[in-house]
């Protein structure tokens, strides 16, 4: 694997966005804690120091060792990263006497700046910090101004480093993308030669000098992660491949059966198991949403674990990780508060003895999928919208029984049938119904009803960090609205989801 770029993250909400600017470059990048950075930096060419909530006048603010870095590698400080440059080599960062949040407009350019080359006077800029520069580091020189903020880019005489105080990782910083490509590229002089066919060829070649001979189990979830996990895999170590499909109850309607079927035409060496009845029987009388999935954990690897004993001399668990996952469990501050328990990272119980091997932990949502494409896969199966680990049970508020299975089943198929037809699918990122726990009064022809509410949910987003809720049509959600309380028995109303994330997040559990 390339290791070009090094992105030392101080805790900002946007280190995760800078690493995608740089990979939109075609250039490899690492994330990793300020403090427990790679010891051997000899193959990066790169240093990108990242924004930080903290403020670097704090006592516990975070005060990484440079000394290998600075004078030795081009070194980028974002916001936190330029304060904390100024204020221990000779600067001053003071609080600012307005907070600097949201758009600016540079005011002041360097005339013959690489780093700037390409970056018009008046360009936009998106600022979130507190605290400002007063006064340069030894040897630095102003590259850039705004209104209020007169150090908004600064470097530092005699070394390849460069300082802002804004974010160019943002879409509000207009030429931010420009800026990284100037600093990566033209002055750091780092090699643009990361893509999908480059990853492939080299996961490849290292999965058969890893794995060998050996033999490799993986779950497969119809997912795009675990697809495109497998079909890596399958290309790697071909037939010593062994792709188990469980099907614990909570799929969509037909899912299994048709996923299977897609998956043996792909030619995966896989084998369906059908445990809706184990999962559906473990789940009953269960309310709580993080039981639900911690219970739907421990009877899946129960039953993957079972059908992994079949096979002999296994040596290798593959899962379908992908590197959200990942900085997600080494964040700064630690792995991070549990909001749900069900991805990929960690958790492998200590009976099943396998080795680890993660294709894809390396990679956001979206180079899976250009990945995916690069090695022929069905652009339907790529498309399909992010669907959670635990199924239908996180989308069934309360308790779980067989026939909430099956009314949510019907309502989804529904849904996500008419968005097909109605050329709206590829347009959402994610979508799906929710089984709300309330009943309300309905008249169907002269009767009184008193049946289940279902909410319906359709997000954008690029990565499922940050999502808005889809303005579908009216006519569409009325057309689906009559045709689910039509055709699915149980429900009388049907209401839509208009909240985004944050506040609320994309599934309801």
């Amino acid at each position: 694997m390339q290791h070009n770029v090094l992105i030392l993250d101080f805790g900002s909400q946007y280190t995760q966005l800078i690493a995608r600017r740089v990979r939109e470059l075609n250039i490899f990048c690492e994330i990793f804690p300020y403090n427990n950075p790679p010891t051997d930096l000899s193959s990066y060419k790169a240093v990108i120091l990242s924004g930080s909530p903290f403020s670097v006048r704090a006592d516990d603010a975070p005060h990484p060792d440079l000394s290998q870095i600075r004078g030795k590698l081009p070194l980028l400080a974002v916001c936190y990263g330029a304060q904390y440059l100024a204020h221990f080599d000779g600067g001053e960062v003071a609080p600012s006497n307005i907070r600097e949040y949201g758009r600016a407009n540079l005011s002041y350019i360097k005339d013959n700046e690489p780093f700037l080359e390409g970056v018009s006077e008046n360009s936009q800029v998106w600022m979130s910090h507190s605290d400002t520069i007063k006064k340069l580091p030894t040897n630095g020189v102003v590259l850039a101004s705004t209104k209020d903020v007169a150090n908004a880019a600064y470097k530092i005489e005699g070394e390849t480093t460069y300082a802002i105080q804004y974010h160019p990782e943002v879409y509000h910083s207009t030429d931010g993308k420009q800026m990284l490509e100037n600093f990566l590229v033209k002055i750091a002089e780092v090699p643009q030669s990361f893509t999908p066919n480059s990853f492939v060829e080299d996961i490849v070649a290292e999965l058969k000098a890893k794995i060998q001979d050996d033999k490799v189990v993986l779950g497969l979830s119809g997912g795009v992660d675990s697809t495109v996990a497998a079909v890596l895999l399958n290309k790697a170590i071909g037939p010593n491949l062994y792709c188990i499909f469980v099907n614990n109850g909570l799929l969509r309607k037909d899912e299994f059966e048709s996923v299977l079927h897609q998956y043996k035409d792909m030619g995966l060496n896989v084998k369906g198991v059908d445990a809706a009845d184990r999962f559906l029987s473990q789940l009953a009388g269960i309310s709580d949403p993080e039981t639900k999935r911690k219970t739907i954990g421990r009877v899946f690897i129960e039953v993957f674990d079972d059908e992994a004993h079949q096979l002999t001399d296994v040596k290798w668990l593959a899962q379908g990780t992908i590197y959200p996952d990942v900085i997600e469990s080494v964040s700064v501050k630690g792995p991070s508060a549990t909001i749900k328990s069900h991805h990929n990272v960690g958790g492998l119980p200590d009976f099943m003895k396998l080795q680890v091997v993660e294709p894809l932990r390396m990679l956001f949502k979206d180079e899976v999928r250009r990945v995916g494409a690069t090695l022929g896969i069905d652009p339907e199966l790529l498309g399909r919208h992010p669907f959670p680990g635990p199924g239908l049970s996180i989308r069934i508020l309360g308790d779980i029984t067989p026939e909430k299975v099956r009314i949510l089943q019907e309502v989804d198929h529904v849904f996500i049938s008419g968005l097909r037809e109605h050329g709206l699918y590829d347009k959402v990122w994610q979508a799906g119904a929710i089984l709300l726990p309330v009943n309300s009064v309905g008249v169907m022809g002269d009767e009184r009803t008193y049946e289940k509410v279902v909410a319906l949910r359709a997000v954008e987003s690029t990565d499922g960090m940050t999502a808005d809720w889809v303005h579908l049509p009216y006519d569409f959600l009325m057309k689906i609205s009559n045709e689910i309380i039509n055709k699915v028995k149980g429900v009388n109303r049907v209401v839509y989801d208009i909240s985004s994330k944050p506040p609320a997040t994309i599934e309801w559990e």
